[in-house]
């Protein structure tokens, strides 16, 4: 898009040179004694112009050394002042006023002498002096307005990065008060569950009685339900990874499940967003398996690559491609949160069996 941009300015400066050059060079037509020497001062300082956004003061210089050479030469009519009129105005436009008073100056100078008789000379200096200070004032008012429209555009991004920063302070906020709300309404109750039901196997082995399978399962319910808890008011509470997808494979091996990691491509630091979703979804295909997989083989791999980074989890349990899950919060979260960042995702059993997750999030610009 900016090589778009830069072509179609290119195409506006030519055609400015080539109007102004046709302007000049028409009305030099119809003097006789325009000369070939003529011809080319009028081509060096309209050609001149096209170098103006790159070098305003030498395009100054050129335009006006030209101009002034060639009125002198052949005592031409105001057209001739065009091209050095451009000059001047792009100069003040880009901060160059005195550099233009001066040319102004010179040119105006070289003109004084040209006309037939003194009231022709008066008349048409008078005219010119009124266009070069036109040019000069639109172009200080043209580099006013473009500081302005600079300065706004950096208001609203600040702005725009003011209420980014308020949006997530709100949204911290709001994840504390819900963690301090589970945390009261619920630990304390599955607490007590969990206690009751502990105490009631305790006595029940104690006196030699058979523990009833629904105590048992009140029991193991209750203890996962405090895990689960607890897990989700760390996640509640600070939503900034607290390890890497290593550490994680590391935690669900100890945690009983077989998993393995494999690494792929140049490692390479990545933007902390992209950090925390390559961590979250590891974490969340992870905690996928171990509750439903079975006893299966989990197999993490990371594919870094010049564009991208694919994360897939696969595992070999007992998922069955003719009965696919429905998505629950976790899978939904993790689309959500690949999606963000303009990547793809698949979820999914396998022809083969098992589970695969399969993330595609890119890198550099386009992440």
């Amino acid at each position: 898009m900016s090589g778009h941009r830069v072509s179609r300015r290119r195409l506006a400066d030519v055609a400015f040179v080539v109007a102004v050059g046709a302007i000049v060079m028409s009305a030099a037509a119809f003097d006789a004694d325009t000369t070939a020497v003529d011809y080319v001062l009028i081509a060096v300082s309209s050609a001149a112009l096209a170098g103006y956004r790159e070098a305003p003061r030498a395009v100054l210089a050129v335009s006006t050394l030209s101009g002034s050479a060639y009125v002198l030469h052949a005592h031409p009519g105001l057209a001739s002042a065009l091209p050095v009129f451009g000059a001047v105005h792009t100069a003040a436009r880009a901060g160059h006023r005195g550099a233009a008073a001066a040319a102004s100056a010179v040119f105006l100078a070289a003109y004084l002498p040209t006309g037939p008789t003194t009231h022709d000379v008066v008349e048409r200096t008078a005219l010119l002096t009124g266009w070069f200070l036109c040019a000069v004032i639109t172009g200080m008012a043209d580099r006013n307005w473009q500081a302005y429209l600079r300065q706004t555009e950096q208001r609203a991004l600040e702005a725009e990065r003011t209420r980014e920063e308020a949006a997530l302070r709100r949204a911290g906020e709001e994840r504390l008060r819900i963690a301090r709300e589970l945390h009261d309404s619920l630990t304390h109750s599955i607490s007590i569950v969990k206690l009751q039901a502990g105490v009631a196997v305790h006595l029940a082995r104690k006196r030699g009685e058979e523990v009833p399978p629904a105590l048992l399962a009140i029991q193991d319910a209750s203890s996962e339900a405090m895990r689960e808890l607890r897990s989700t008011l760390e996640v509640l509470r600070s939503d900034e990874p607290t390890g890497t997808p290593a550490l994680l494979v590391e935690r669900a091996c100890a945690a009983g499940l077989a998993a393995d990691l494999k690494v792929t491509g140049e490692v390479s630091p990545m933007p902390p967003t992209l950090d925390r979703a390559v961590y979250r979804i590891v974490q969340e295909a992870l905690t996928n398996a171990a509750r439903h997989a079975g006893p299966a083989k989990v197999q993490v791999q990371l594919a870094y690559e010049a564009d991208g980074l694919t994360i897939t989890v696969t595992d070999d349990g007992t998922a069955d491609p003719s009965r696919p899950p429905t998505p629950g919060v976790g899978l939904t979260g993790m689309r959500e949160r690949v999606t963000a960042l303009a990547g793809t995702l698949h979820a999914g059993p396998r022809a083969e069996g098992g589970f695969e997750v399969r993330a595609r999030l890119p890198l550099g610009e386009a992440g």
